[in-house]
């Protein structure tokens, strides 16, 4: 076993819930512990959408990618907070509209990191960067040697941002205006995240009492995160309800997104 193989090993926690394991669980994978299914099904009991908003931001992922690749053009991501690979992942949906598109995804678990090993060995150009998201210069450094950061480039925070609390430093806000300034004009951010709700905030309370934590923001944070951006149609708006698709009844939900272009 290599040293690299071996601090994985070592940070390959089972007994703490993991919150890309519990979303893995929610939407019905396998790669998960009892630990995660443990809190995934506490917070179930006292907020059932849970499971309708895991589905629902992993529908929008596609929806949004496809958007990106076929209609404005996007060649670059950088997807921020990837989870656990699942059908339709950022570089399948974006590589099938067009294959020359550059894909790399960040994050810390070391699950993922093994599977991301798996999934990406054969891929068209694709990378995965082992970051936490609140070390922007770290992940932009790594992510030049795949992207070319004069070129637009896709910014996809889909759950990431509930991970980081206000009073971190650097805070949501500042996060997002880091990596903003990394890329050049016409390049894209997206946003997907849980809203403050009553429901929403007795969930959150659960999962911390089970050893998992979670940052709600309100509907004028999520629109802050796109200021000086121009909004994509339909704007922040509850994310079964970004752009559906054809013969779609899309119902709202306690999770909202947007999409904004960098002038």
């Amino acid at each position: 076993m290599s040293d690299s193989d071996s601090d994985l090993q070592a940070r390959l926690n089972s007994e703490q819930p993991h919150s890309a394991r519990i979303w893995n669980y929610w939407l019905g994978g396998t790669d998960n512990y009892p630990a995660d299914r443990a809190v995934g099904d506490q917070v179930k009991q006292v907020y059932p959408d849970v499971v309708r908003v895991a589905r629902a931001s992993r529908e929008f992922l596609g929806r949004v990618v496809t958007f990106l690749t076929g209609e404005a053009g996007v060649r670059q991501f950088l997807d921020l907070g990837t989870g656990l690979p699942s059908a339709g992942n950022t570089h399948q949906v974006a590589q099938a509209v067009a294959p020359e598109t550059r894909v790399v995804y960040v994050d810390n678990d070391p699950l993922v990191l093994v599977h991301a090993r798996a999934l990406l060995a054969g891929s068209g150009v694709t990378d995965y960067v082992d970051a936490d998201v609140h070390d922007p210069a770290r992940i932009v450094d790594a992510a030049a040697k795949t992207l070319d950061l004069t070129r637009p480039v896709a910014l996809m925070m889909l759950g990431i941002l509930g991970n980081v609390a206000d009073t971190d430093v650097p805070g949501p806000a500042e996060i997002v205006a880091r990596f903003l300034a990394a890329v050049p004009s016409g390049s894209y951010l997206v946003v997907n995240d849980s809203v403050v709700t009553e429901a929403t905030a007795e969930a959150v309370r659960t999962a911390r009492s089970g050893g998992a934590d979670y940052h709600l923001r309100t509907v004028e944070q999520m629109n802050g995160f796109f200021t000086g951006l121009d909004l994509v149609e339909p704007g922040v708006v509850p994310t079964p309800l970004w752009r559906p698709g054809p013969g779609a009844t899309p119902e709202a939900l306690s999770v909202y997104c947007g999409v904004g272009r960098k002038p």
